[in-house]
């Protein structure tokens, strides 16, 4: 099994910044993709952003230019740095994590982003 435990997220005016970050333990040998996903109210759970072991990244479009997601592989972290931050990126943030031998995905308990304008 996996476990995944977040940490960052709270209150943030708009054009401020905030980190998250993502702690994996259990059976990390397991993991390949890791990435964050945000869900706001009545909307559908979406990817912000993905980082593979070897450090390819992806993002939304809505968050390119503004955050940064990197990994640490001796710390078995993810961070995302966030940017410029905007209301519309209020939402729950959760850590996501792909076992690379099969379709099982795991995630983090999520962590509350709240961006005042």
């Amino acid at each position: 099994q996996v476990h995944l435990g977040e940490s960052g997220g709270g209150l943030v005016q708009a054009g401020g910044s905030q980190r998250l970050s993502c702690a994996a333990s259990g059976s990390i040998f397991r993991i390949n993709l890791m990435g964050w996903y945000r869900q706001a109210p009545g909307k559908q759970r979406e990817l912000v952003a993905d980082i593979s072991t070897s450090g390819t990244t992806n993002y939304a479009t809505s968050v390119k230019e503004r955050f940064t997601i990197s990994r640490d592989h001796t710390k078995n972290t993810i961070t995302l740095q966030m940017n410029m931050l905007k209301p519309e990126d209020t939402a729950v943030y959760y850590c996501n994590a792909r076992n690379r031998y099969g379709p099982t995905v795991y995630w983090g308990q999520g962590t509350q982003v709240t961006v005042s304008s």
